[in-house]
């Protein structure tokens, strides 16, 4: 499995971003996707995951619920985040990750990883 994440940028405080995070794999529906933050100096954290098991499950870490919307194409094995009315406490390099047959807001339950993309909100 490979996840490649794009969409990553500059954007004020108050605007959007779409990030994108394409799956490279075998039968990308039995995959639970997560989207993480992380910061210099400070652990990855969890933004948001999303599951397909007869119909989508998603969760979200509180500070971006209302903010942050992710979604799934499984026709295009490609998983998103979409990010309204950033806020600079936002920024961030934001990565994807992928967990065969299971979602999770712990990075160590996650078993591939993409490369990270860099978002700056200013202020």
């Amino acid at each position: 499995v490979q996840l490649q994440a794009s969409g990553g940028g500059l954007v004020q405080a108050g605007g959007s971003l779409r990030l994108s995070c394409a799956f490279s794999g075998p039968t990308f529906t039995d995959y639970g996707l997560g989207w993480f933050r992380q910061v210099p100096g400070k652990e990855r954290e969890f933004v948001a995951a999303i599951m397909w098991r007869e119909g989508t499950i998603k969760y979200y870490e509180d500070s971006v619920k209302g903010r942050f919307t992710v979604s799934r194409d499984n026709a295009k094995a490609t998983v998103y985040l979409q990010m309204n009315s950033v806020k600079p406490e936002d920024t961030a390099v934001y990565y994807c990750a992928a967990k065969r047959l299971k979602m999770s807001r712990m990075t160590i339950d996650y078993d591939y990883w993409g490369q990270g993309t860099l978002v700056t909100v200013s202020s």
